[in-house]
């Protein structure tokens, strides 16, 4: 634990050292045969020297190192003892900070929050772990410790905490990971730089380049401060370009040029909006009819909620603990024509149940989803296509927190609601001229349950491979348009996908690799699932 403190930290502590008196004369010489008078002479001469070692004994019988280890010891056991069994009333007189060349002073003081009201040691030791773990967050910081002094004579009772800090030497960093995630068709590879600390805020300023497989390309610029001046949450803010071709499975591409600013960001509340320019396109020109009528350049000023709760004990491979996320996300925040109104709603639970033997858990989770648009004749109005749930997906959901969208088995927009194509005249015999779109649906429900154990292989164990069997299912379906006059609860029940499978896990402190086989009980006519066995890198979300 990086906290130390000092030898004069508890000037109250009693110090058997002041109640011990150096021995005389009498008890230190052996007895020799003189005369009293002798003595008493003696005794006169060296009347001022003993006194004088008497009222200053460290100056003329120096202290052993032994002696200071013992009293050291003695000290430290006292206060444990002390701290131990009762509250050591403590008042914090000042706090110092060392080591921050660059690093405003407020910027720390803001992640020491709480340390000058405690009224306890052991109190003011928990909130320096606490500032510490903060500090280190930041991610601008080699080292971090907190020290406790014994404040002014004057004042009994109080300390001085002084705190320790060595900024990072190195203020480029760079990343670069190859995943899977739920917004893209196929693996994604995603590289990134960091610069530290810019304006001594704890600033991160970072650029980033995602590209998928399937010409999914992401391009993007930002920054995060913890703290900037009188603002109590952080700034963040970001720039990017976003361009995804989804002409294999609808028939479109979408490219969406803009940025976001956080307003709120907090541990379990984030609040964000963002301002962007929207293209859709269909360069094959076969789109069906629904994706047809929305191609075209719209605008996107949008207020997105995210509470979010996170009690699981690992993102990759939870055995205990449970999760919440509730987003709300609403478009439309200009009176533009050309701007998307719709009203966005999730909800994905998570459960982890430990069973206690070959580290085996059970992991459940349901995740449902809504979207409609909103505004003069909202009935019939269609939902934004970008807005609408696509099911599908080679990614674990175990990682997935953030709405119906995973399916095992099933390639991405791989089920839901469809509509046929255009067939293309000038090329009638080519396999792609005709075919369907997955359109999306405007309510999505997908539930999971996922067994993990420990393999017997003791060498697969220390480096965390272990195997998991698994079951999920999913629908979605289309309510917009006056579609929810024809929606039956009942049938949508009747329709849900349902897949089987195991496998095993590979985790890693990036990613969370699997190899499964698959095995697809029910599924759509038109949808895009097979047996079989595949692989999969999902990074969690």
């Amino acid at each position: 634990m990086p906290i130390t403190m000092t030898n004069s930290e508890e000037p109250s502590l009693p110090n058997p050292n002041n109640n011990t008196q150096d021995s005389t004369n009498s008890d230190a010489e052996p007895h020799h045969h003189h005369d009293i008078e002798d003595d008493e002479e003696e005794e006169d001469d060296e009347y001022d020297e003993e006194d004088d070692v008497v009222q200053q004994p460290n100056r003329t019988i120096p202290q052993s190192a032994a002696s200071k280890l013992r009293e050291q010891r003695f000290k430290v056991e006292t206060l444990s003892r002390r701290l131990s069994s009762e509250l050591v009333p403590i008042r914090v007189h000042d706090v110092v900070i060392n080591g921050n060349t660059k690093t405003k002073d407020w910027v720390i003081v803001a992640e020491l929050g709480g340390i000058e009201n405690a009224t306890s040691m052991q109190e003011l030791v928990q909130v320096s772990q606490i500032a510490i773990s903060r500090l280190q967050d930041l991610e601008i910081f080699d080292s971090c410790t907190v020290r406790l002094e014994a404040g002014p004579r004057e004042l009994p009772n109080t300390a001085n905490v002084i705190v320790d800090v060595v900024e990072t030497g190195n203020k480029v960093s760079a990343k670069f990971s190859v995943y899977n995630k739920p917004s893209t068709s196929s693996w994604t590879a995603e590289g990134a730089l960091t610069y530290k600390n810019f304006l001594g805020y704890g600033d991160l300023w970072d650029a980033s380049l995602a590209y998928g497989a399937n010409q999914a390309t992401e391009v993007s610029i930002g920054v995060h401060a913890p703290r900037v001046r009188r603002f109590l949450t952080p700034f963040v803010a970001r720039l990017s370009m976003l361009s995804q071709d989804w002409q294999e499975t609808s028939s479109y591409k979408d490219q969406l040029v803009g940025a976001s600013l956080g307003l709120i960001s907090t541990k379990h509340h984030d609040l964000a909006y963002t301002l962007g320019w929207r293209t859709l396109a269909d360069p094959s020109q076969m789109s069906s009819r629904s994706i047809r009528r929305q191609l075209g350049h719209s605008l996107v000023s949008s207020l997105k909620y995210t509470f979010k709760v996170d009690r699981r004990n690992s993102p990759i491979r939870p055995t205990k603990g449970y999760a919440f996320l509730s987003s709300t996300h609403v478009g439309g925040l200009t009176p533009d024509p050309r701007s998307l109104w719709f009203l966005r709603q999730e909800f994905d639970v998570r459960f982890a149940v430990p069973f206690g033997f070959y580290n085996t858990a059970l992991n459940l989770g349901i995740s449902a989803g809504a979207v409609f648009p909103w505004g003069h004749g909202f009935k019939s109005k269609p939902s934004p296509l970008p807005e609408r749930f696509y099911l599908g997906g080679d990614f674990s959901p175990v990682c997935t927190l953030g709405g119906p969208t995973t399916l095992w088995g099933f390639k991405t927009r791989g089920l839901g609601p469809t509509e046929p194509r255009r067939p293309n005249r000038d090329e009638s015999d080519d396999e792609n001229s005709s075919g369907w779109d997955f359109i999306g649906g405007d309510l999505a429900v997908t539930a999971f349950a996922d067994l993990s154990f420990d393999l017997p292989i003791r060498w697969l164990r220390e480096y965390g491979i272990h195997g998991h069997v698994f079951a999920g299912s999913g629908n979605a379906a289309k309510l917009t348009q006056n579609e929810y006059r024809h929606f039956s609860p009942r049938k949508f029940l009747e329709s849900f996908r349902v897949s089987v499978g195991c496998g095993f896990v590979i985790p890693t402190s990036l990613f969370r690799l699997e190899g499964n086989y698959v095995h697809i009980l029910r599924k759509g006519e038109q949808d895009r699932g097979k047996t079989g066995f595949r692989f999969s890198f999902s990074a969690p979300l």
